[in-house]
């Protein structure tokens, strides 16, 4: 998602970071600990995006999440910050083992 304010300032978003701090609360978030992870979301994709008024985007993700309203407050955030925030969550993952990859799932013939 390329996002881009009046002030020229402009910012390249993926689906997986927008996913990953998404605003909403989500079921499929791990809490370990005191941290919230959710990981195996690098290949999701966005289905829509609505605006909501003019305070923001809803995004619908192809993982059916689309409980959150990213305001433009959010976007900018997310932006000025992304490359910390990327590290951060990509730290998080390998500490608890987990991955950015989807799971593979067990086909019939691993029954």
């Amino acid at each position: 998602v390329d996002v881009e304010y009046a002030n020229g300032i402009k910012f390249s978003l993926s689906a997986e970071f927008l996913r990953v701090y998404s605003p909403a609360v989500d079921g499929k978030i791990r809490s370990i600990g005191s941290e919230k992870v959710i990981s195996g979301r690098r290949h999701v994709g966005i289905m829509s995006a609505d605006p909501v008024g003019n305070y923001g985007v809803r995004i619908v993700f192809d993982d059916l999440h689309k409980t959150g309203i990213y305001s433009w407050d959010y976007f900018f955030n997310l932006g000025s910050n992304k490359f910390t925030l990327m590290r951060n969550y990509i730290k998080t993952l390998k500490k608890h083992g987990l991955s950015r990859d989807p799971s593979k799932r067990k086909s019939s013939k691993d029954l």
